[in-house]
């Protein structure tokens, strides 16, 4: 029996030449991220427990996104704390306000060259998963589990078992992934493929771009699996032979790889849809939520905050303007993807729109700052989470949608596709 593209990576990086779903293997890591909020507990048992020095400083990248610029005291302290743990172990990847070239660490890692097919990729984030999309085996861990990779460069993993996602055909005008990943969440479930790699493929997989690929596999978490992944093409190739002159070997699922469960979808079916409170499983229609008005347009995060949401969302607002009383805003995901909105006149179409450039950065994803909504107030996000709380009080209420989705919103003043 073959092996999935997951197993390969996993067998490769744990020195086995086969493996299988369920088996736990020792494996070695090539990139650890840290960021700003779950960095704390991992720099104190680096320093604890294991004399203060880690493996490799080249393989650890960090990245404050989060609560960035400083939101408050305590976040200032999480900052400072990591930028000095970096400066004393001698890490070189940093990517902070204070570098200037900073962003959501999820999709600053992929543009600057530090993802490439067929790695192990950690990070204290649920969302680490993202990787995937340029074919490694990428997955969230916990700070304490962050702060053993640090020192050691290893990991217990189990061996998930694969969902394959088969996607056939072409998405219709105005239908993005964001549409996509949320109608595949919405029939599995919040737990659905609980400790599972998503393995998609299929042509219409093959026809979206790395910006779109990268937002199927950000939200494998949101139904519970361990990572998703997209087999690299020659797209892929190109993307990542762009960024970085290090050699890489991509890996491939063998013909007769052995599925936990298979779901197939003909693109041509799909429709824009949006996740209702208080759950990215709650999926319906976007046209069935018009009696829904709005106080909030955010479009942002690692999810929505890429240069072709904003791209997606700037052709629907295009000498429009938003309805009165909607804060539209426009959170990008990096610094590089701002200066880009700002050169090729996005910018100018959101102001003129009504809408306010918010600083990079997670910002108001997790409720932190940068458009944090009051009690009783609804928004509609591009971000990937929406549970009781998420973007600021517990009475408020937050629709997940696609950039589209979003931007047609923020001109109707109420949710529409």
């Amino acid at each position: 029996m073959g092996m999935t593209i997951t197993e390969k990576i996993l067998a490769r990086a744990a020195g086995k030449k086969t493996v299988t779903p369920g088996e736990v293997v020792f494996a070695g890591v090539d990139i650890a991220l840290a960021h700003d909020v779950t960095s704390d507990l991992a720099i104190d048992i680096v320093e604890k427990d294991f004399g203060g020095q880690v493996w490799d400083p080249a393989k650890i990248i960090i990245l404050p996104d989060h609560g960035v610029p400083n939101k408050d005291i305590q976040v200032a302290m999480l900052v400072k704390k990591l930028l000095d743990f970096a400066a004393a172990q001698k890490i070189k990847n940093i990517f902070s306000v204070e570098t200037g070239d900073y962003g959501v660490c999820h999709t600053m890692l992929p543009y600057r060259g530090f993802v490439r097919p067929g790695q192990v990729i950690v990070g204290a984030d649920s969302h680490t998963c993202q990787h995937g999309s340029l074919g490694a085996f990428s997955t969230g861990i916990g700070s304490t589990e962050l702060g053993n990779v640090f020192a050691t460069g290893r990991l217990w993993f189990r061996v998930p078992e694969t969902i394959k996602i088969e996607v056939n055909g072409r998405l219709p005008d105005g239908v993005l992934a964001k549409d996509l990943v949320l109608r595949v969440i919405g029939d599995l479930g919040v737990d659905g493929a609980l400790y599972m790699a998503m393995e998609w493929s299929g042509k219409a997989i093959d026809a979206l771009s790395i910006d779109e690929r990268m937002t199927l596999t950000n939200m494998a978490i949101e139904c519970g699996a361990k990572s998703g992944i997209i087999a690299p093409d020659q797209k892929t190739l190109n993307f990542v032979r762009a960024r970085t002159p290090e050699k890489f070997e991509p890996l491939y699922s063998d013909p007769d790889a052995e599925y936990a469960r298979a779901l197939t979808y003909q693109a041509e079916d799909l429709a824009p849809v949006v996740a209702k409170p208080f759950s990215p499983a709650n999926v319906v229609p976007a046209r069935d939520c018009r009696d829904v008005r709005v106080d909030q347009v955010y479009i942002g995060s690692c999810t929505g905050g890429k240069y072709e949401d904003f791209a997606a969302a700037a052709r629907i607002l295009y000498g429009k303007k938003k309805s009165p009383g909607i804060r539209l805003l426009i959170v990008p995901a990096t610094t590089e993807i701002q200066r880009q909105i700002i050169k090729d006149g996005l910018y100018d179409i959101f102001m003129d729109a009504g809408g306010v450039l918010v600083s990079a950065g997670c910002n108001a994803c997790l409720g932190y700052h940068g458009g944090v909504l009051a009690a009783g107030e609804t928004a509609v996000s591009t971000t990937n989470r929406n549970f009781r709380g998420r973007m600021g009080h517990v009475d408020s209420r937050v629709y997940l949608a696609s950039p589209i989705t979003a931007a047609k919103t923020a001109i109707a003043g109420y949710i529409t596709d």
